[in-house]
């Protein structure tokens, strides 16, 4: 009788010793995705405030956007992307895309639509307007041909925003250097609203469209490391209650035996 309660005491101790180790090792990993996913993070992304409502309803005023850092030289054809442009504003401005160099960018044709080199665009990003009025690409015509190395930026608010449209007289017709960009908004993240897509209307052209950054596999990594946190960390609780109360249980079996 003895020896076998000796046994029973013993592989207890391994499983608990076994539960230890994996429970820390749980812990450890948590901490390299967690810790690693935050300063991947930090390497790769740059936060932004956005200041206006031009850009709505893709992002609008006082929501908060990871931009990811790149090289003007990376944008493409419907990108946001964060740029300062002394002629503009000397602080940083949030806009759209729609033109690279060696474009000739016009609006509208005979449906509203914005053109790009005769081929007509469809933008579903564009904000709605006034409900009863016909939805268009510009309030206001325009044609502007994009000198090589420059960005032709447009707001999705089209009836509320100050984007190249309005610099159309000064050299360059209204177009940005790509070296004034710092940054392309991958997701929203306060309040939380996901990821930035990649619109369609772009894809087919030549050059086509940007790959997505690593938004998402940060995030998985930050949630994965945290939940092997509080599962290691819970672990040892946890296995202590069940021992006292699995004690208890054979000590009351005893007494009535």
């Amino acid at each position: 009788m003895g020896g076998s309660g000796t046994g029973a005491t013993t592989r207890g101790d391994g499983h608990s010793r076994l539960g230890s180790t994996l429970s820390g090792l749980a812990v450890a990993v948590g901490c390299v995705l967690f810790l690693g996913g935050f300063v991947w993070a930090a390497l790769v992304y740059r936060p932004y405030t956005v200041p206006t409502d031009s850009m709505s309803p893709t992002v609008t005023s006082g929501e908060r956007v990871l931009a990811q850092r790149i090289d003007g030289a990376e944008v493409r054809r419907g990108d946001v992307v964060v740029f300062t442009d002394s002629r503009w504003s000397n602080t940083p401005m949030i806009k759209r895309v729609v033109g690279v160099g060696g474009d000739k960018v016009v609006c509208c044709d005979d449906r509203g639509r914005l053109t790009l080199n005769g081929e007509a665009v469809e933008e579903p990003y564009l904000h709605p307007g006034i409900p009863g009025d016909e939805q268009t690409a510009s309030p206001t015509e325009f044609s502007a041909t994009v000198p090589d190395g420059h960005l032709f930026l447009l707001g999705d608010h089209r009836a509320g925003s100050q984007d190249s449209r309005v610099h159309l007289t000064e050299p360059g017709q209204g177009s940005v250097p790509r070296k004034a960009v710092t940054g392309r908004v991958d997701a929203v993240v306060w309040p939380l609203d996901g990821v930035v897509e990649r619109p369609d209307a772009f894809a087919a052209l030549p050059g086509g469209v940007s790959r997505p950054g690593p938004v998402v596999p940060l995030t998985w990594a930050v949630v994965a490391g945290a939940g092997l946190i509080f599962g290691g960390a819970a672990y040892g609780p946890v296995a202590a209650a069940l021992r006292r109360t699995g004690r208890r249980g054979e000590a009351g079996a005893a007494a009535r035996g």
